[in-house]
């Protein structure tokens, strides 16, 4: 069996390459069951451990799944709270194929899976885009964005101002230029795409702020306690998501103000799978404001690691 470690899956990886292998998964027969969420008892807060299977439905292809361990106790060691491994094996055998590293796996499909919405929902000439939040994700989502949007200016804002800087330096380094943002609103108000990938329990990005034409990528908020817009932001907004499954019930951006009866879930237009296999047409407006809700799903991660499998020359 293959080991493919982060450095191995950043050389098989491309967000053009990416983008059309989950939109290409989105309209395929793949078998995804629902994620199993198991709790582990630890003095320090307990843990969590996460099982997430996929497959293709006929034989062949490929199995696989994300083996994710959250450890809230880890901060404290100097370790990541977020541990994951991925596990490819054939389709028609059931042999382990390869073991990858489901952390920076992760990483890739999650921001090809927002550009991929980005490039169905955000205007044709969306030039300005905003990361706020500059964790492990920042740099993946300023570019994947330029992938399918004519990008020339690329903002970044966060809490601390310094881990903003790393995110601009690291990029700098590979040739893309970052401005750090101090002013939340302000930056807000410039951005034609505004990403969001934070662990806010209450709203960072108001929907007054957002222009006209403007699309929000929400990536946070990946339970229902949590939340990164506010009301008007889904008041305003045309409102769509990765899957319905996983953002109607976890994602707290969605979840909270269907609960409190500000919007109803019918005015959810789509997800990725109806876009991508053309069940729902969307004519946008110059200045329609969209949103676009992520919260994941075993099907991205399958869709990277059969690519990563390929490029490494290992077959099905």
């Amino acid at each position: 069996m293959h080991i493919i470690d982060a450095a191995g899956v950043d050389a098989a990886l491309t967000f053009p390459r990416l983008i059309a292998a989950i939109e290409s998964a989105l309209r395929a027969e793949i078998v995804v069951p629902v994620r199993h969420h198991h709790t582990i008892e630890r003095a320090e807060g307990n843990a969590t451990h996460l099982l997430m299977p996929a497959w293709a439905k006929e034989a062949g292809g490929y199995i696989g799944v994300k083996l994710v361990n959250v450890f809230p106790g880890n901060a404290a060691r100097g370790l990541p709270s977020v541990m994951g491994s991925y596990v490819l094996m054939s389709g028609e055998t059931g042999a382990p194929l390869a073991m990858l590293d489901g952390t920076r796996l992760t990483l890739w499909r999650t921001a090809a899976a927002s550009a991929l919405a980005a490039r169905y929902l955000a205007r044709q000439g969306a030039r300005t885009h905003l990361m706020i939040g500059a964790g492990a994700l920042a740099p993946f989502f300023l570019r994947a964005h330029r992938a399918v949007r004519p990008i020339g200016r690329s903002l970044i804002w966060n809490r601390s101002r310094a881990h903003a800087e790393a995110v601009a330096a690291g990029l700098a380094a590979h040739g893309i230029a970052v401005e750090v943002a101090d002013d939340l609103e302000a930056a807000v108000r410039q951005a034609d795409i505004v990403s969001t990938a934070t662990l806010a329990k209450t709203p960072l990005v108001r929907g007054a702020w957002l222009k006209p034409g403007c699309h929000l990528d929400l990536v946070g908020a990946f339970t229902p306690e949590m939340r990164e817009s506010d009301d008007d932001c889904v008041r305003r907004a045309r409102l769509f998501c990765d899957t319905r499954g996983g953002a109607l019930k976890e994602g707290g951006d969605l979840v909270q103000p269907i609960r409190a009866g500000v919007i109803a879930e019918s005015k959810v237009e789509a997800d990725l799978f109806d876009l991508a296999r053309g069940n729902v047409t969307i004519t946008r407006a110059e200045e329609d404001i969209t949103l676009y809700k992520s919260t994941g799903g075993a099907i991205f991660d399958l869709a990277a690691a059969g690519l990563v499998a390929e490029a490494s020359g290992i077959v099905a």
